[in-house]
């Protein structure tokens, strides 16, 4: 393989660092997987870098919003050096109160998408293209397709980032972590490693957690062979998970974040995920895949908002698709095909989205206890992760493995966000 093949990450690397005069944590992480690295970034700089309906500044704000929801202080601070680099507005980085109103009608969007996309419906939408005011550009508008485009990058950026940047593929990164003590995931890996005081809070509390652990597994292990042989549906399924304590890890890892002075970024931060249980049925219909799906409705939606975007898109989810796994998947039994499916219909299950001709007993039967616990920590309280996390766990998982588990998850959970927000434009565009 030649230094200058697409496929070497070395490669891939130099092109950031030609372009963004740094590389991230999580592009490192990524390298792992060049040829999916080559998609992400090539879908990054189209979305947020090249000409599109959207102005730049507003790009960049709109992640700062989105990442701010996730207590991420790491991808806010990018975001802001890029937002004023765009000429950006200072004042607006004082929060949402001195922003233009059409990005501020965004915040119950973006606060919805990031904790419980299924409730996001056309009024969301119709409220982006209705006028606020009579002064210019206080609104998105009916027929232009930033109303519809606004929701995308708040599904895009990369919030679930975890994937510690330890050496990776192509060396260690060059960004410094923040102030410790009070960091998330993502600034807490940037750099050489975990901070010293993230290595500190979990050492304090490692002889707890590994108790906690035994414990946990031995319950976990139990309710297994009692459970052993039962048909679940996938309603059945959420409910076990909460009967069986699949709360996020930092129930017993502890919480590491503590990004207070992004609050002026939201609104009611209170608001998080909960899970998609079947007596919200009543309320919240199910979202079968059947009736609206990324290949069938999506694809062509997004291809009409924004030209384009739907092949990078669909490029990625495929790619994530492709990557190899079959190593990971003899260990739990099975082949690849079908462990990724099984990774892929459980995110979009905690996310109310159904498979008609899935068993989602199987969901069981691939995903031991503890594998499910990690994949809903990261996937719905992503900003409740750590590095100590992700190095203690999956013993018999390579790093590059984990890694791809990690991708799985970002991209399952981006197009459950997608699928919402594209079905809510389109009963908004034929009302």
């Amino acid at each position: 393989m030649s230094s200058s093949d697409p496929e070497r990450p070395q490669f891939l690397f130099v092109k950031v660092l030609a372009s963004r005069g740094r590389l991230e944590a999580v592009t490192q992480q990524m390298g792992y997987h060049p040829q999916y690295l080559d998609s992400f970034l090539k879908m990054q700089h189209y979305l947020m870098h090249m000409d599109g309906p959207l102005p730049f500044d507003c790009r960049h704000y709109i992640a700062i919003m989105a990442a701010a929801r996730h207590q991420c202080r790491y991808l806010v601070n990018l975001h802001v050096l890029q937002f004023l680099r765009a000429g950006g507005d200072p004042q607006w980085l004082r929060g949402l109160d001195f922003i233009p109103q059409k990005l501020r009608n965004l915040n119950e969007i973006n606060k919805i998408l990031a904790h419980r996309p299924w409730l996001i419906t056309k009024e969301h939408i119709e409220v982006l293209g209705e006028a606020v005011s009579q002064g210019p550009g206080q609104r998105w508008g009916r027929q232009h397709p930033e109303g519809g485009l606004a929701p995308c990058p708040l599904a895009h950026p990369s919030l679930v980032c975890p994937c510690p940047a330890e050496a990776g593929p192509g060396g260690r990164g060059s960004l410094k972590p923040l102030s410790p003590g009070n960091q998330c995931f993502c600034e807490a890996t940037a750099g050489n490693g975990c901070s010293q005081e993230l290595l500190r809070i979990n050492r304090k509390r490692s002889l707890d957690s590994c108790m906690e652990l035994d414990s946990l597994r031995e319950r976990m292990q139990r309710i297994h062979v009692e459970t052993e042989g039962r048909e679940e549906t996938s309603s059945v399924l959420l409910q076990q998970d909460r009967e069986e304590g699949l709360s996020p890890l930092t129930d017993t890892y502890g919480e590491v974040t503590g990004a207070t002075n992004l609050a002026c970024y939201m609104q009611d931060p209170d608001f998080g995920y909960q899970d998609f249980a079947r007596r919200d049925e009543d309320q919240t219909q199910v979202f079968r895949i059947q009736d609206y799906s990324w290949e069938d409705h999506g694809f062509s939606l997004v291809n009409r908002l924004y030209s384009d975007i739907g092949h990078l898109l669909d490029e990625k989810f495929r790619m994530v698709d492709g990557l190899q796994s079959s190593a990971m998947a003899k260990r739990q039994g099975c082949e690849p095909s079908v462990f990724k499916r099984g990774i892929w219909n459980y995110i979009h299950c905690m996310f109310g989205i159904r498979y008609d001709d899935y068993d989602y007993a199987e969901v069981n039967q691939l995903l031991e206890r503890m594998l499910k616990v990690y994949i809903k920590t990261v996937t719905c309280y992503p900003e409740k992760t750590n590095s100590e996390m992700f190095d203690r766990f999956w013993k018999q998982f390579k790093h590059s493995e984990k890694v791809h588990v990690n991708l799985l998850i970002l991209e399952a959970r981006m197009q459950a966000e997608l699928l919402y927000a594209l079905q809510a434009i389109t009963q908004y565009m034929i009302s």
